[in-house]
């Protein structure tokens, strides 16, 4: 689609923004909030001497591309009207909650083209801290909430998902400015592992990296698919392919339409708690709100199909739907799938 005469793409409608393509958009990083977080990036660096300012650009997502000392940040940040969509259509907008957000996701992306620009993985003893980067990456990965062997910094205990994100969240977290991480992790062994970044770091001050350059996949500049596009395999990778719902399950929590003394629908409980569901349960079980909203849809469809309604108890009907949501959701977080074994 061509973007009017005399017009900006940011006036377009969502549906008309998404047949754009990535290119057509001509975003920058330049004269953008973006800016002043690489620049700050740039100083925390300095700041340990570390001799590397890496080559930061705009992508599809968060990413530090294999081997090359780069940080792709998600085309999203560098426009609100972009923000929004992406709101819209995945229900948040990672590291777009303020500079403070954005610096968190910087710095982890900085750990791994660190990384990839000092060849750090390499190191027996890098390995022997972390374990080998060699092991496979999972979307979904089985993690402990209270585990004390790795530093909590992003959402999910991201750092329980790979060797190489361990090292990420570890180095993010010894460079944030103003944490005593000695006195924050004394007592956990994740301590161990920041004293091995800040000894590593150490030694690496004045040093140039072995590493300079490299490709940048994904830059938004060059990239011709179209937005559209790009949100519906995002979606469906977060997706599960038409999950069974419990119709027993739903029926513990409500009641037979000719059972229900007030008549009101499941349904509409169910879309009058969205707003609560997608703050509570996300929060507590630490998973995307995507996964959560897609659930409750499904969930409310299969209410209506089986004509459902609110029992005499509606207090309770509640706090067992966000439980039931909240083990559900949980249960996606361990093992990637929604349904519960029988």
């Amino acid at each position: 689609m061509d973007v009017p005469a005399g017009a900006h793409w940011s006036e377009l409608s969502d549906e008309d923004l998404l047949d754009l393509r990535f290119c057509d958009l001509g975003l920058k990083i330049q004269g953008t909030p973006l800016e002043a977080s690489v620049l700050e990036l740039y100083s925390e660096l300095d700041a340990h001497d570390i001799r590397l300012h890496p080559s930061v650009y705009l992508g599809d997502e968060w990413f530090s591309p294999e081997g090359v000392p780069a940080i792709a940040v998600p085309f999203y940040l560098a426009d609100v009207r972009l923000g929004a969509l992406e709101q819209k259509m995945m229900g948040e907008v990672e590291g777009g909650g303020g500079p403070a957000d954005t610096m968190r996701f910087l710095r982890h992306e900085c750990g791994h083209a660190v990384c990839h620009a000092f060849g750090l993985a390499e190191h027996r003893e890098w390995r022997a801290v972390f374990g080998s980067p060699a092991r496979e990456y999972h979307d979904h990965y089985r993690y402990q909430p209270y585990s004390r062997n790795f530093v909590r910094h992003l959402e999910n205990w991201y750092a329980q998902s790979h060797p190489e994100e361990d090292f990420a969240e570890t180095f993010s977290l010894w460079l944030t400015p103003g944490i005593d991480w000695k006195a924050l992790y004394e007592g956990w062994p994740a301590l161990r592992k920041l004293e091995f970044v800040d000894r590593l770091m150490r030694g690496l001050a004045g040093k140039p990296p072995i590493v300079g350059k490299g490709r940048k996949p994904y830059d938004v500049r060059r990239l011709r698919s179209r937005l559209r596009t790009h949100y519906e395999r995002r979606r469906r990778l977060y997706a599960e392919e038409s999950p069974e719902f419990f119709d027993a399950d739903l029926r513990r929590i409500f009641v037979d339409k000719p059972a229900a003394p007030s008549g009101v629908p499941a349904s509409r409980l169910l879309r009058r708690e969205r707003a609560a569901i997608l703050d509570t349960v996300p929060y507590w079980t630490r998973e995307r709100k995507f996964t959560v909203e897609r659930l409750l849809r499904q969930l409310t469809a299969r209410s209506d199909a089986l004509k459902l309604c609110v029992p005499r108890d509606a207090e309770r009907a509640k706090m067992n739907l966000a439980a039931y949501l909240s083990a559900l959701v949980s249960n996606y977080s361990f093992t990637g799938r929604l349904k519960r074994k029988a």
